[in-house]
């Protein structure tokens, strides 16, 4: 049995009772609509799924301040993006696959 619309508000009550997978879900949706408010509540309550998604959006938009939000927030790997982006030599910018990026100053 596969249920494709499970409506936010039951996905918010399983999530309440601890149900991970229903945490993710809500950040899945949050992010497809572009909810990042939602997305940063989440994070706040523990959803590392949130935490990601912010990551992959504060990194595309080479926001160290968010970075540095998500870190003390709980989620590492923005700790690691915010030193990567704070090291990269002046004048480049690593891309998503590591690789080095010659930019205009």
């Amino acid at each position: 049995m596969t249920n494709k619309n499970i409506d936010r508000e039951t996905l918010r009550a399983l999530a309440d009772e601890g149900n991970e997978t229903a945490l993710d879900r809500l950040a899945d949706l949050a992010d497809a609509d572009g909810d990042l408010e939602e997305l940063r509540e989440l994070l706040d309550e523990g959803s590392m799924r949130a935490g990601l998604l912010l990551t992959r959006r504060a990194v595309a938009a080479g926001d160290p301040r968010e970075l540095q939000r998500i870190s003390d927030a709980g989620y590492d790997d923005a700790g690691y993006e915010l030193d990567r982006l704070l090291r990269a030599p002046v004048g480049e910018e690593r891309t998503d696959t590591g690789r080095r990026r010659v930019r205009d100053v």
